[in-house]
C-alpha cells in the first residue's frame, strides 16, 4: 500500500478562515476527510461538481453537511487549491458558491500567469 498522498492541499485565506470559524468537531472531521481524500479516490469525500472545474471535499457532522470547494492547479503537479467552504443548507450545492469558486480559480490563474 502506498502511504504517499496523491495530492497536496493549499488553503487560500477564505478556506482557512472557514475551517477556523466552524465547530471544532466539524473542522476535525473535514480535515480528516481531506486527509483520506488525498490517499484514496473516494467520490464520497472529494467529488467533481458537474459542468465546472470545481471539486468539493464533503463531510457530515450531526446531520450538517460541510463543503470545502477546491480546484486543481494544473501547472503544478498534484496540487489542489481550497477556495472557501460552506455549511450546506439544501440538497443541491448552491450555484452562487460554485460561481464564487470559479471566480477565485480564474483570479488565481490570472495572477499566476502574470508572474
Amino acid at each position: 500500500m502506498n502511504n504517499k498522498p496523491n495530492f497536496k492541499i493549499v488553503y487560500l485565506d477564505d478556506a482557512a478562515e472557514f475551517l477556523r470559524s466552524i465547530d471544532v468537531k466539524a473542522a476535525r472531521k473535514l480535515l480528516q476527510t481531506i486527509d483520506v481524500a488525498t490517499m484514496t479516490n473516494d467520490p464520497k469525500k472529494f467529488k467533481k461538481l458537474e459542468n465546472s472545474n470545481i471539486w468539493e471535499f464533503r463531510a457530515e457532522v450531526n446531520k450538517q453537511q460541510y463543503r470545502l470547494f477546491a480546484f486543481w492547479d494544473v501547472t503544478r503537479n498534484a496540487i489542489v487549491i481550497a477556495t472557501h467552504g460552506i455549511i450546506k443548507k439544501t440538497q443541491k450545492t448552491p450555484q452562487r458558491e460554485i460561481e464564487k469558486a470559479e471566480r477565485i480559480r480564474n483570479e488565481y490563474i490570472a495572477e499566476r500567469n502574470s508572474k
